[in-house]
């Protein structure tokens, strides 16, 4: 005798299935990690620190 199988379980497995693979091809293709986001911000946030230590103060002086 053949296996009962509930047919909406089925196809909500199914579709679990499908949206993982379409999950995982979206993370290959656009993701990055969660520590490689964080290199770059911080990365980011030093390069502002260095440019604006070394900016220099404009002197409101009038152009004669």
């Amino acid at each position: 005798m053949a296996e009962i199988i509930n047919l909406r379980m089925a196809r909500k497995a199914r579709a679990r299935g499908e949206a993982e693979k379409q999950a995982q091809a979206n993370r290959t293709l656009h993701g990055q990690t969660k520590t490689a986001r964080a290199i770059a911000k911080a990365d980011k946030e030093r390069a502002e620190r260095l440019l604006d230590g070394v900016k220099r103060e404009e002197q409101d002086s009038p152009k004669s």
